[in-house]
């Protein structure tokens, strides 16, 4: 485990991002509140708003933190199917909470795949990445948004 103890306790915030790629009918399970297993996007939210409080316990190595604000949004967007989930997470401390955000987001998007697999058997977690974070020595970080392709 990396020393953090000599580190200035800062304000902390990192945001995550997952893209969750399905079929039209799991698309359809989900926005019209009608899949199998219930309102896939309150349980993935619920799900990923556990899975950052418990980030220590899951990954080797990550400190157990004081957490003050876990969130996770979800958006909907057809053509193609996806449902893109963003986890903000925040805290008070001498180590940043990248992890926990990507944990959040990584849970949340695992939840929608169960919710929605007897819609779709390949439904998938297409991407998992870190947005943005502050606090601490870097301050604050941006993802860069992608180069646009000219076609």
């Amino acid at each position: 485990m990396v020393d953090v103890g000599d580190r200035p306790e800062t304000d902390r915030e990192a945001t995550a991002e997952a893209v969750v790629r399905m079929n039209r009918a799991a698309f359809e399970g989900i926005s019209e509140g009608t899949a199998p297993k219930g309102d896939a996007l309150e349980v993935a939210r619920l799900a990923g708003i556990m899975a950052a409080k418990r980030t220590p316990g899951l990954i080797p190595l990550c400190h157990p933190l004081n957490l003050t604000h876990v969130a996770i949004e979800a958006s909907l967007r057809s053509r193609p199917y996806r449902v893109r989930l963003r986890a903000t997470v925040r805290c008070h401390g001498s180590t940043g909470v990248e992890m926990e955000a990507l944990t959040a987001v990584a849970v949340a998007g695992l939840t929608v795949v169960d919710m929605v697999k007897s819609l779709d058997p390949w439904v998938e977690v297409a991407s998992i990445q870190l947005v943005s974070k502050s606090g601490g020595r870097s301050g604050t970080v941006r993802r860069p948004a992608p180069a646009r392709r000219l076609s």
